[in-house]
């Protein structure tokens, strides 16, 4: 009987702690293999990119593409910069991005506040008007618009691509913040104009300050839009003194058309690594900002 009883007190005992720890770490097996090869697949680029900024010609052409650089030096940023004019494509970029976020913005919020706080016949129609504009293809309007700007003499200067670009980003910005403004309650807003509170008060004292984290989060995403953007700079900039930094980074060839890879993985690695600084700045008020507007308040 005693024998008996030990048996069953030895099965039923609690495993140890170890076993546990074992236990848990074969569960989390593979979701931490899954986030090992996403972490490779994201960073062993980023690491290629960056090692062949210090290559020469000679070993882009001779040496294999996984080989590291023979040596370490910065004389691929300093041609990139200097001969390549890198500097003045990231100021090009600068002035043509950051009015056009601006205006985007400012409009942006301005319309979303009147479509989802102010309470005025056909709005839902207007709101479907800007959903409706972000479906159309950048591809159908450029040869128009091109002769738009053309006609009024815009060509040649920065306009084209500031009026473009918040012509494009705006719907989708109204759209955005709208959804944000719509968890807002409205009893607050109820509350300010019992109290006196106008609409330029409520919209600026209220309605902004409580979407703040939600402005970051569509400007990052408007801003890397733009800052990014290929197809409508190289449309609408002929002049090598208007280039943005992706069409200039087009132009590090030598003789014949012949690419300059090591300037231009020089130009590509300040072009990339400058806007993941920019995103891990301000990546907590962007996850603050999605979770804003996932949740009606």
């Amino acid at each position: 009987m005693s024998t008996d009883v030990i048996a069953r007190t030895t099965s039923t005992r609690a495993p140890s702690p170890r076993a546990r720890a074992a236990k848990r770490m074969l569960q989390r097996l593979p979701a931490l293999l899954v986030i090992a090869f996403v972490l490779v697949v994201v960073l062993y680029p980023l690491l290629w990119l960056v090692l062949g900024s210090f290559k020469t010609q000679p070993e882009f052409l001779s040496e294999p593409f996984w080989s590291l650089p023979q040596q370490w030096n910065f004389d691929n940023y300093t041609e990139a910069f200097v001969e390549g004019g890198l500097g003045r494509y990231i100021l090009n970029s600068a002035i043509a991005t950051l009015p056009s976020l601006g205006i985007q913005l400012i409009f942006g919020l301005g319309a979303a506040f009147a479509l989802e706080i102010m309470v005025w016949k056909g709005r839902g129609t207007v709101l479907l008007m800007f959903l409706a504009g972000i479906m159309i293809p950048v591809q159908m309007i450029l040869l128009p618009l091109f002769t738009i700007y053309f006609n009024l003499h815009l060509t040649g200067t920065r306009w084209p691509l500031i009026i473009t670009y918040v012509a494009m980003g705006l719907p989708l910005t109204v759209f955005m913040m709208a959804t944000y403004m719509r968890a807002i309650p409205r009893e607050m807003f109820e509350a300010a104009e019992l109290d006196g509170a106008g609409v330029y008060r409520q919209f600026w004292y209220f309605a902004v300050p409580l979407v703040r984290n939600a402005i970051f989060t569509v400007g990052l995403v408007q801003f890397f839009f733009i800052w990014n953007d290929l197809l409508v700079a190289m449309t609408f900039v002929q002049s090598s003194e208007l280039r943005t930094i992706q069409v200039g980074l087009l132009n590090f060839t030598g003789e014949y058309g012949a690419v300059s890879y090591g300037p231009m993985f020089a130009g590509i690695a300040v072009n990339v690594i400058g806007t993941l600084i920019i995103y891990l700045f301000l990546n907590q008020k962007v996850m603050k900002g999605l979770a804003a507007g996932a949740v009606k308040g």
